[in-house]
């Protein structure tokens, strides 16, 4: 049996050689404009645009090969598990989808998708998010105090609302405290939702990050995904590739030591092995262990080291 260790390897040296070749195969284009002397740089042109092809391919085998597989190398990591997936309104909603596929593979339970809508994450609408936070705290229940963020606040709220407690396993909220939460923040354009239950996990599935600076976008997504964990057993967040630079969300995590402790992040989720990662680093979570995984900046690891065997 191929283990995940041995796959992640191969799939490492997919990932640098495709990057490599996207390099050289960009310099196609240059080398095609220089002067006439310099035309017979072309064959040389021709090659790398092959090897760049055939490197896509092989990236695309890969990921044909770990969808095939996922059932077997997830190994029922989340068996018994239940886990809210929280999309950002740049998500790729095939990311959502294969993200939700691979939490079930893993034997998880998902018990809802909530979409955050962009008044969730846009600082300009900070004051009226924070008001309507405070004006929904379940009884008995109370907000952190430490951050007093729109994205640690909502998060600290939701994750009240939504995930059950660590410790007992209890729901913190009524069913009908849970619905005015939900209904208030949809109703004010903060996010949209079908049928949503308490859960002992959160994912938070992001983008590309490209607009992570307007408004203050990443900071706002990095810190509601530490607020869910400060009131759940695990949270991931995971994105693609732009997401880990700059001011991109996962960025933000890895850039500040102690939301970095509290949330794994994957920065490689439009490809199989960042869903699969996806689904083993919650499982991580479970035992404590926080991890930084993908190919972007700051990742420590491809994927998680070990599979179930």
């Amino acid at each position: 049996m191929i283990s995940l260790r041995q796959h992640a390897v191969s799939v490492a040296g997919i990932f640098l050689a495709l990057a490599i070749g996207l390099v050289l195969g960009a310099h196609s284009g240059v080398l095609g404009s220089l002067r006439p002397g310099h035309r017979d740089m072309q064959p040389r042109v021709d090659a790398l645009t092959a090897q760049n092809a055939r490197l896509t391919g092989q990236l695309a085998a890969s990921d044909a090969f770990l969808s095939g597989a996922e059932a077997r190398l997830l190994g029922g990591a989340l068996a018994g598990h239940s886990v809210l997936v929280f999309s950002t309104p740049d998500a790729d909603g095939a990311d959502v989808d294969a993200v939700s596929k691979a939490l079930t593979a893993a034997g998880a339970t998902v018990n809802g998708v909530i979409a955050l809508a962009n008044p969730f994450v846009d600082s300009g609408q900070g004051d009226r998010l924070r008001t309507a936070v405070t004006n929904m705290i379940p009884a008995g229940a109370q907000l952190q105090t430490e951050s007093l963020d729109q994205g640690s606040m909502s998060g600290d709220l939701l994750g009240v609302a939504l995930l059950t407690d660590p410790g007992d396993g209890h729901e913190r909220a009524t069913p009908q405290e849970r619905g005015l939460i939900l209904d208030t923040l949809r109703s004010g354009g903060f996010l949209n939702y079908t049928q949503v239950r308490p859960a002992q996990l959160a994912v938070v599935v992001t983008g590309e990050g490209a607009e992570a600076a307007e408004n203050d976008q990443g900071s706002i997504i990095a810190r509601f995904a530490a607020g869910l964990r400060g009131r759940g057993v695990g949270t991931v967040l995971a994105g693609r590739a732009g997401s880990a630079e700059g001011a991109g969300p996962i960025a933000a995590v890895r850039s500040d030591d102690k939301l970095n402790a509290a949330v794994t992040t994957v920065d490689n989720v439009d490809h199989e092995i960042g869903r699969v990662t996806t689904a083993l680093g919650l499982s991580e979570q479970l035992k404590g262990v926080t991890g930084r995984y993908g190919t972007g900046a700051k990742a420590n690891s491809l994927t998680v080291a070990a599979m179930p065997s």
